[in-house]
């Protein structure tokens, strides 16, 4: 039997996402960051495998934190550093890592040129208050900085902010081989279709298949969605499910 090439294989590098805030548990605030990140990450060949959302108490933001750091690649928070007493994060991540929380002088250069010295008052000089030997994520909107401890990017909850954010990250970090995704349109029920598309799945280990049904003119319709980092094996798959359908749609007369 033939080696692989251990260069040949697909690199995957895996995420997850933690949402700081009691605002998002509450429902005051809707969340538009989980499905920005999720996509972002998608088209550059990170996998987003789980995400948290915890609320604003430090307990809580450690324990999830040291449990995501260990198992993923990266892990990307959003929410809880602006400059009011609620956004514990930062302090929150010193704790998880066992380090150190101070004003740091570069966040402070930062901030001070953005707003003058003389109106850099105590809440926002909150804002420059980062984890020892962390490493900055610059803040094109709105100045105050983000940071990156070890695997954790810790970034704004404003959508805006957020983006700006997540674009200096992705561009200091690995990523591997962008996942392909090709969508056949079943229109009929999930009924109709479920054992059939098991048989297929099994004849392709390698490409994740899922069925996502829909309402469609009135009627049920379903979306089969493969997935697969390679793109011949992608085609095969999608031709198996492609002839499935016409098989069924030709038994029925």
């Amino acid at each position: 039997m033939a080696e692989t090439d251990p260069a040949a294989a697909p690199r995957i590098v895996t995420a997850a996402i933690l949402v700081i805030g009691d605002e998002i548990l509450s429902g005051r605030t809707k969340d538009k960051n989980i499905g920005y990140i999720a996509e972002y990450c998608t088209n550059i060949g990170i996998d987003i495998r789980e995400v948290r959302v915890v609320p604003d108490i430090e307990a809580e933001i450690v324990a999830a934190v040291n449990a995501l750091r260990a198992r993923y690649d990266h892990v990307f928070s959003t929410g809880g550093i602006g400059p009011t007493h609620d956004d514990i994060t930062a302090d929150s991540m010193a704790a998880a890592f066992g380090v150190a929380i101070d004003h740091d002088p570069r966040a402070v250069a930062i901030l001070t040129s953005h707003y003058g010295e003389a109106n850099l008052n105590e809440a926002r000089l909150r804002m420059a208050r980062i984890p020892a030997g962390a490493d900055l994520i610059l803040n094109a909107v709105s100045k105050a900085p983000g940071f990156t401890l070890g695997n954790v990017h810790v970034m704004a909850g404003v959508p805006a902010i957020m983006q700006a954010m997540l674009d200096e990250v992705a561009a200091t970090i690995p990523t591997g081989t962008k996942m392909l995704s090709r969508t056949v349109p079943a229109n009929m029920g999930e009924g109709r279709i479920a054992a059939q598309l098991g048989a297929i799945q099994k004849d392709f280990p390698d490409v994740a298949i899922g069925s996502y049904p829909k309402m469609l003119d009135g009627g049920f319709s379903t979306d089969i969605v493969l997935r697969s980092r390679d793109a011949d094996r992608l085609d095969e798959a999608a031709r198996a499910v492609e002839a499935m359908i016409a098989s069924i749609w030709a038994a029925q007369g």
